[in-house]
């Protein structure tokens, strides 16, 4: 799929890509200015919450990675994708960003690349068996990605292992059947600076490289932080907002 021409864009298509080359130029800058020292190379991520219309223009804008918060919608986002043929040979990719329920690992497993919000057991375990099963189905050609979200304040309520139980839940996945570890993934905690936060995930990843040197992928920074995310190390960052907007309102 080609990008398209600016000529034949509609407004919707105009405003995502002024939006995406406003995040492109974030990233390059923060790209340049963390060289020569921690810094990663930040994945542009949106989609969540929107139409797969806007996915289908992001995609004719150029754009591969995308990451969806919540399950079903994720499904039926993706399916009607692949039914109006957005997908065929795109290379387009979706993540799990969102927390996962054991119940519906089977959906995710089903579409997801990676999932990056895995931090209990017993999600790892639902994960497993769901992967296994879309591998034998011949849904899946490669294992589930697994990222581990870590708690940076201790705060397990609002997602996260401890930093205490990482190695624990890391060797969990490493030994599930299915699963592939590749990384971490977390997000800033609203009390605090930015900088702050990922200046900790940077020591959180160093010591966790050292066990699994192949995990290297990082999930952190989001639209308001991404800076501080790529100047720590961050290989993603989940961006849905600068791209696509606010969160639309749902009637009830």
């Amino acid at each position: 799929m080609t990008e398209s021409d600016p000529a034949s864009q509609d407004s919707r298509t105009r405003e995502l890509a002024e939006h995406l080359s406003a995040v492109r130029r974030r990233l390059d800058e923060a790209v340049a200015a963390a060289a020569g020292g921690a810094g990663g190379r930040g994945a542009r991520e949106g989609g969540r919450w929107f139409p797969a219309d806007d996915v289908a223009r992001l995609i004719s804008l150029g754009e591969r990675s995308f990451g969806e918060s919540r399950e079903p919608e994720a499904s039926r986002k993706i399916a009607e994708l692949r039914a109006d043929d957005q997908l065929a040979d795109s290379g387009a990719v979706f993540d799990m960003i969102g927390s996962v329920q054991s119940k519906k690992a089977k959906s995710v497993a089903s579409w997801a690349r990676m999932v990056h919000s895995v931090d209990r057991e017993k999600v790892v375990d639902a994960l497993s068996r769901a992967s296994v099963t879309a591998l034998d189905d011949g849904v899946r050609t490669a294992p589930l990605g697994v990222l581990l979200q870590v708690s940076l304040d201790g705060d397990v309520t609002r997602g996260g292992v401890l930093v205490e139980d990482l190695p624990a839940l890391a060797d969990r996945v490493i030994g599930a059947d299915g699963l592939a570890l590749r990384g971490l993934m977390v997000i800033a905690p609203v009390e605090g600076v930015a900088e702050q936060w990922m200046a900790r995930t940077a020591e959180i990843r160093e010591r966790f490289l050292a066990d699994h040197p192949d995990a290297r992928e990082l999930s952190a920074g989001m639209s308001g932080d991404l800076e501080p995310a790529v100047a720590h190390g961050s290989t993603c960052v989940r961006v849905g907002t600068a791209i696509m907007g606010s969160r639309p309102l749902i009637s009830q």
